[in-house]
């Protein structure tokens, strides 16, 4: 029996975790309206990178004096609903996005993402002395959506959070220099604007740049590069499930394969993800409340990236130094000349 004296089940959890929580979900909400603003909308900068950009002014401002009583909160919402977040993304893509842009658009979106993922890695690594947390988070972002992507990677290679808000700027810088430099070159690539579209939806990191960069050119490439841009989100789960593999394939006492596979952590978000995009694929949902669902989902995100602006201190970024820029920079090269051949071998094949 409860007794009346006795807190309410779930009472203490508010409590403790309430506070930290509103915060974030506060500069969620602010960096929501923010991208609504023209100059960034036109900028392409999301609600996700605003919204750990106001984390990270208040994380060195005022966050400090009141962590103590936001903290348990604040690690809820980076790491809870994140998870939440990643599992209602899955309602933003349908299977049958595949159909509108053909093997084709499949095969270029496998390999864009096998290329840059192995490039950022290696490169970061061997060349750079990046550790290798950084180089995944880096290359999860820059192969397939951005600073979901890098929310997503960060429980699997157990990042920490400045090294997440690291490789969100690498998104932000790169991804919007694609917006600008996309469609001032379009004209001289000789591409159609389906191909043009493919190209642009297989190698610009976020979507919000993606949709800009389309729009730009002409409806018929919006459209094909949202969709290209749709198949390299789906990759998102499988690319997860690898990665927690390799993760586990590398600590120490994975000598067999039985033991890899025992040291796996699955990332079960992204499982959730797949089913989540198969039940949309199916469309038996009322549409406005998928459109209300998605609207949830980009506050969840935002509040996780917010907590994580939350948990990351100056120091910390001043400490990682150029290095992380530099990769973000050659995987942006590779990106737009790689990325170039890639569409263009892929597309002569069919």
């Amino acid at each position: 029996m409860f007794s009346l004296a006795a807190p309410l089940p779930g009472f203490s959890f508010v409590r403790r975790c309430g506070p930290g929580v509103l915060l974030s979900a506060l500069l969620a909400a602010a960096a929501a309206l923010l991208a609504e603003w023209p100059p960034m909308v036109h900028l392409g900068l999301s609600a996700l990178t605003l919204a750990i950009a106001l984390g990270m002014v208040a994380g060195n401002t005022v966050f400090p004096a009141v962590s103590a009583r936001t903290g348990a909160g604040v690690d809820f919402a980076r790491s809870a609903l994140l998870r939440a977040g990643i599992v209602l993304y899955g309602f933003r893509i349908s299977l049958s996005d595949i159909g509108a842009v053909g093997w084709p658009g499949v095969l270029i979106a496998m390999a864009m993402v096998a290329l840059t993922f192995g490039l950022a890695v290696r490169i970061g690594t061997r060349w750079l002395g990046l550790d290798r947390e950084t180089a995944a988070l880096i290359g999860a972002g820059s192969a397939i959506c951005g600073a979901a992507a890098v929310m997503a990677t960060q429980p699997v290679v157990r990042g920490e959070e400045h090294k997440v808000s690291i490789a969100v700027a690498t998104v932000v810088v790169f991804g919007t220099l694609s917006m600008v430099a996309y469609p001032l070159v379009y004209p001289y690539l000789g591409l159609t604007e389906h191909a043009f579209g493919l190209f642009a939806g297989s190698t610009i990191h976020e979507v919000a740049q993606v949709v800009a960069v389309g729009e730009a050119v002409s409806p018929g490439a919006a459209n094909a590069a949202v969709v290209e841009k749709m198949l390299r989100v789906m990759m998102l789960a499988p690319f997860l499930m690898g990665l927690s593999f390799r993760v586990a394939a590398s600590t120490p006492g994975a000598a067999s394969l039985g033991a890899c596979w025992r040291q796996v952590r699955v990332p079960w978000f992204a499982v959730l993800f797949i089913a989540v995009s198969a039940v949309h694929s199916l469309d038996v949902l009322p549409h406005a409340l998928v459109a209300a669902l998605v609207q949830l989902d980009t506050l969840l995100l935002a509040t996780a990236m917010a907590a994580m602006g939350l948990r990351t201190s100056a120091a910390s970024l001043r400490k990682a130094g150029a290095q992380p820029l530099k990769l973000g920079a050659l995987l942006f090269v590779f990106l737009t000349v790689g990325g170039y051949a890639v569409n263009a071998a892929v597309l002569a094949m069919f």
